[in-house]
């Protein structure tokens, strides 16, 4: 099985960092993943089964798409974009 590691939010959500999921490609991986964690569904996948924009997986470093093959000791990191910074008149106000 793979080894996923989760990033904030979607840790919280699983209740753990890393989970070994089995799957023989990127895409059965997360889908396995939503079935053992019913709270991460909608997060990863859309209602569809494609990767949500905002999320980007990577395969022992290199950034894959749900068709990639994935071996027993691959590495996956799931990682949710994060939005945020900082307007210019709150700069001004700090």
């Amino acid at each position: 099985m793979a080894t996923l590691r989760l990033r904030s939010p979607l840790r919280e959500l699983a209740g753990a960092a890393d989970l070994n999921v089995p799957g023989d490609t990127v895409g059965e991986v997360l889908r396995g993943l939503e079935a053992a964690s019913p709270k991460l569904v909608g997060w990863v996948l859309d209602e569809s089964g494609a990767l949500r924009e905002h999320v980007v997986v990577f395969v022992n470093g290199e950034r894959a798409g749900l068709d990639a093959p994935v071996a027993a000791s691959d590495r996956l990191h799931v990682l949710p974009a994060i939005s945020g910074g900082c307007h210019a008149d709150d700069a001004a106000i700090a």
